[in-house]
């Protein structure tokens, strides 16, 4: 996979690396000399160059990329990345670098964005994430089709756990993608039980956030009545 990534500071060196070691072409565009660190990704394309014109992304090729990474520090420069790498050059999957969660309503389809990842709403959600059980967190939002991924960990009490997936009348536009168990990463087939304690993770249409976590926490008391 061919990856460009906008904005060659700490954030988009750091995912340059992880991209790079899982196998995939990665090129870096900045405009700053400063920030033009090839020792710091060696095995990395590097290019000087503004990401907002079309210029430079002509000369970096954008149509050749599987993946566009708007990371940059600047919220306008991300947008405009966004817009131009997926109205101009047909980029299946554009993702962008939110600094500002005000901001964050602008970043959707009608800007090109596929998956908008903030920061601040990250962070936020591990918080969340490691002290809330029963409660539903939202981790990330995919602009198509208005979806989020999102978490929750099975509470003892619930009356699923003990259920298996298959037999879960689960929501409509709901997706049980990932079930967490200890160290282990589950893949979730019909034949596998619920157990609490379990970090379950779904794509959800956002109006089908409330009816998922209504499922979820149900007592078994509550279940029997």
């Amino acid at each position: 996979m061919r990856v460009a990534i906008a904005g060659a500071g700490a954030v988009g060196r750091s995912i340059a690396g992880e991209l790079l070691e899982n196998g995939h072409e990665v090129l870096l565009v900045d405009k700053a000399p400063t920030a033009i660190s090839v020792e710091r990704v060696p095995m990395a394309e590097w290019l000087l160059a503004d990401a907002c014109e079309i210029t430079s992304l002509d000369e970096a090729a954008l149509q050749r990329c599987n993946v566009v990474i708007a990371a940059t520090g600047d919220d306008k420069v991300n947008l405009v990345v966004s817009l131009l790498a997926k109205t101009e050059y047909g980029v299946p999957r554009v993702v962008a670098r939110v600094n500002n969660p005000k901001n964050e309503w602008l970043f959707n389809e009608a800007w090109g964005v596929d998956v908008a990842v903030s920061t601040p709403r990250l962070m936020s959600a591990l918080v969340e994430e490691a002290v809330s059980v029963g409660d539903l967190v939202r981790l990330l939002r995919f602009s198509h089709g208005d979806a989020n991924l999102v978490e929750l960990t099975l509470p003892p009490e619930s009356a699923l756990a003990g259920t298996q997936v298959g037999d879960v009348a689960w929501p409509e536009d709901t997706s049980l993608v990932t079930i967490i168990r200890g160290q282990r990463v589950l893949t979730p087939s019909t034949e596998e039980t619920l157990e609490a304690g379990d970090e379950l993770l779904f794509v959800a249409a956002q109006a089908r956030e409330e009816q998922l976590e209504d499922l979820l926490s149900v007592c078994r008391g509550d279940s029997e009545d």
